[in-house]
């Protein structure tokens, strides 16, 4: 198939991983176990959530949303890579690469509307504690949901066909673990600036714009617990947006390493640790975070145990 350089593509070749063969297994054991966590946890979590009526809460409608978003967006790309492991290489279609594309980018855009939201959330609960009930309805945040659905379908849609319109010829092989934009982009060939133009700006409409809610909230968060005069009230306060605020630093720091850093300086090597980073194991981080650090979840869970224990 790369025999010319003009030879259209008509499939791909993932082969990350693929110069070690004898870590095939050791890698496909370790990444099953962190998916099997991974699906537990978030199961555990959206379970817990829909349990107890304590947490029938806005940020835990939120929480319960993004765990389902977690399960979706490692469970597009980790089996395919356990295959890849198992057979040294995966082959696939355009359709198929396209489709993946598709549904990586569609859930982890739905992730980062989802975490702006929970930072909304956080500030409206800290600046504004009076009007929170009537602020976070029922009605009001099943509105912010159905939004980020919406908006991660429209600009997962946009990216894709812009993305797979180009045409591909050459080499067909990815040295990379799923189909992700910049490691399709490297098999184009003719002018694709239109197509890289319009994947940028709505791209910043993800990322960049969901920062900015984040950042804005969570200045005006902290101007309001500088006011509060008892350093344990500033720390209780500050404590309820501690899990929201490492599942953030995590999301969006290897985010940005990933996408907004200088193209000449990156590596294949460097690539594939931190895309395994970002699709297996903060999925599987999240709901621990969110369990650890939270005495609401922890008490539910032994509410749970106990049940399961007297039965």
């Amino acid at each position: 198939m790369a025999e010319k350089n003009l030879t259209l593509v008509t499939e791909f070749l993932l082969i990350a991983f693929t110069e070690w063969p004898e870590w095939g297994l050791p890698l496909f054991l370790l990444f099953l176990f962190i998916y099997v966590i991974t699906l537990l946890g978030n199961l555990g979590m959206i379970t817990l959530i829909h349990m107890d009526r304590r947490l029938h809460t806005p940020m835990y409608f939120l929480l319960s949303h993004l765990s389902f978003m977690d399960i979706c967006y490692s469970s597009v790309t980790v089996p395919q890579m356990l295959a890849m492991l198992l057979e040294h290489g995966a082959v696939l279609s355009y359709t198929r690469c396209a489709a993946q594309f598709f549904l990586f980018t569609f859930f982890g855009s739905i992730d980062c509307y989802l975490l702006a939201l929970m930072a909304y959330d956080r500030y409206v609960a800290v600046c504004q504690p009076l009007l929170y009930v009537t602020i976070m309805t029922q009605k009001a945040r099943s509105g912010f949901v159905a939004g980020a659905y919406i908006a991660g379908l429209f600009s997962a849609l946009v990216r894709t066909v812009s993305a797979f319109t180009l045409s591909f010829c050459g080499t067909n092989e990815i040295d990379f673990i799923f189909c992700d934009f910049l490691p399709v982009l490297k098999l184009t060939c003719g002018d694709s600036y239109t197509q890289e133009v319009v994947i940028i700006v709505f791209a910043i409409f993800v990322i960049p714009a969901c920062m900015v809610v984040i950042l804005v909230s969570y200045l005006i968060i902290i101007v309001a617990i500088m006011r509060i005069p008892s350093a344990d009230g500033r720390a209780k306060t500050f404590f309820t947006c501690a899990s929201h605020l490492t599942a953030v630093s995590l999301f969006f720091g290897i985010a940005i390493f990933m996408y907004m850093r200088d193209n000449s300086s990156q590596s294949p090597e460097e690539d594939r640790v931190v895309s395994v980073f970002y699709t297996t194991v903060i999925p599987m981080l999240n709901p621990l975070i969110y369990s650890l650090r939270n005495k609401e979840v922890k008490e539910a869970l032994r509410k749970i145990l106990s049940r399961v224990k007297l039965s």
